[in-house]
């Protein structure tokens, strides 16, 4: 797989894109976690997602869940997109095998790029970085930005505590329960895939 021109000072122009491919955004850690089980169901998924022709969009590293899952769509056949901020690279080594890898200025750029490219976001297990990124595009689903699909991969029971605190949210009259209601939890991989078969999403994401 080819990869792009990188961008690290502004003299340089991050690449055009390439893919032809819808790309599904998958949020997730820069580490694997304690169990197995973690990083079997990335990778499954991300392997079901390119058997079925989509691409991915995500956070550009190379370890952690986040390089299972693209290596896991590259070995199949599937395009990838990485988008990573400059200050990260110390940390998080960028992945050099994709189809587009952009390094972008800060978290912010490198969150509405993600959001730009991607027709759907699954958030996998992960950190504050994971929950931060699902949480605020699901407000921006909230305030009519998207209407894009978007999911929690219970894997694990990982996230039932945050399933219950949205759920608590709704009870105390502060989420609305059809804005609760678009960010779908799922349990298994099919249940991803088919949700984004089934649902249409616009090409562009106002932000």
């Amino acid at each position: 797989m080819m990869t792009s021109v990188l961008k690290m000072t502004p003299k340089h122009k991050n690449p055009m894109p390439k893919t032809t491919q819808a790309l599904i955004a998958l949020y997730c850690g820069s580490r694997s976690g304690n169990k197995p089980i973690y990083t079997e169901k990335a990778i499954a998924l991300a392997q079901g997602l390119a058997d079925q022709g989509f691409g991915l969009v995500y956070g550009g590293a190379s370890i952690g869940l986040m390089g299972q899952v693209a290596n896991a769509v590259i070995q199949h056949g599937g395009q990838t997109v990485g988008v990573i901020p400059e200050f990260m690279l110390d940390y998080e080594i960028a992945h050099h095998q994709l189809t587009e890898l952009h390094i972008v200025k800060n978290m912010h750029e490198r969150k509405a790029m993600m959001a730009e490219r991607a027709s759907a976001f699954v958030a996998l297990p992960g950190g504050l970085g994971t929950f931060e990124e699902i949480l605020e595009v699901a407000t921006w689903g909230q305030l009519n930005q998207h209407q894009k699909p978007m999911m929690l991969y219970n894997v694990n029971g990982f996230y039932d505590a945050l399933i219950a605190q949205l759920d608590h949210a709704v009870e105390e009259g502060f989420l609305p329960p059809q804005h609760r209601a678009k960010l779908i939890i799922c349990n298994h991989a099919d249940q991803i895939i088919n949700a984004i078969k089934n649902l249409s999403a616009p090409k562009h994401f106002a932000i």
